[in-house]
């Protein structure tokens, strides 16, 4: 017995050392150098010089470094809950479908996840556009006056959240509908035939069942919606007066205009530990734990 253990351990460990090799040399590494960085006055074009803690001193007496992070979690939720009873309603849809029906259905809404962001900002810069964008000819032709999506600050950040709602749609819908098949139909049937209406399975059946795909879809959802950049970048370069100043936004901003990288590694670690912290508290909020007892 001991044998055929230490044969499995050691079956596991050959197998996992690929993995461990790679996230050493692309992860740790580099985040390691990223964190020594930080500490130094470091560029291109000359030697580092050690200034302590002076660069994450700069960035948390930054004011635009905290609307950026406000801005992010403002965007995650206009982009987040959306997204997801969206992809919920959807995948609902999608199982009551036929198997020729919905395998089209599947692989038109996976489209836009393949599809890069530089391109979608196009999309929505021809859609959004003042004059001639095809959002204002719609509302025009109603007799509604022409609305600047991305200059007006009340708005562009929900214009903004509508192409990454696009955006991440499909593929949250097919990780939904994965998880709604994995449901066994037979606890659907015993709510049957106890009387149970449709509304009752999905409050008592599905979305407790489904709430580990939840916990899964609502922290990767998090961690993409608030580290966006493209659409920033293209669409509304972090206007008007940084209403859309994501975070990943202002540390390109300060990579691209500042000659020394240090408050540009000290942002991007403070945005690390932001990240980890809100996942965490949401992992410990929503419990994981096993749906179905074998």
């Amino acid at each position: 017995m001991k044998n055929k253990k230490r044969y499995n351990n050691g079956t596991a460990y050959l197998m996992l050392s690929p993995v461990v090799f790679m996230l050493t040399i692309f992860v740790v590494i580099p985040l390691i150098y990223a964190i020594r960085i930080s500490f130094y006055d470091w560029s291109f074009y000359q030697d580092p010089v050690f200034v302590g803690f002076r660069n994450f001193y700069l960035v948390l007496t930054d004011d635009r470094f905290y609307t950026s992070i406000g801005v992010g979690l403002k965007f995650v939720i206009l982009v987040v809950p959306i997204q997801l009873v969206l992809a919920f309603l959807f995948a609902h849809v999608v199982r009551a479908m036929g198997r020729k029906a919905s395998s089209f259905v599947k692989t038109s809404i996976y489209i836009p996840t393949i599809i890069s962001g530089i391109i979608t900002a196009i999309i929505f810069q021809i859609i959004y556009n003042f004059d001639g964008g095809v959002l204002n000819a719609i509302i025009g032709s109603f007799g509604f006056e022409k609305v600047g999506w991305l200059v007006e600050k009340q708005i562009v950040l929900f214009g903004l959240a509508i192409p990454a709602i696009w955006l991440g749609f499909g593929i949250t819908a097919l990780i939904m509908l994965a998880g709604l098949l994995d449901i066994p139909e037979s606890y659907y049937e015993a709510a049957s035939l106890e009387g149970a209406s449709a509304v009752q399975k999905m409050i008592y059946i599905t979305i407790p069942l489904l709430k580990n795909v939840a916990v899964y879809l609502l922290v990767t959802g998090f961690v993409g919606a608030i580290q966006q950049l493209e659409l920033p970048l293209f669409l509304t370069n972090g206007g008007p007066s940084d209403a859309t100043l994501l975070p990943n936004f202002y540390i390109f901003e300060h990579f691209r205009n500042d000659l020394l990288m240090g408050h540009t590694i000290a942002a991007a670690l403070l945005l690390f530990v932001v990240l980890g912290t809100i996942s965490a508290i949401i992992f410990r909020v929503i419990n994981s734990e096993k749906a179905i007892d074998e």
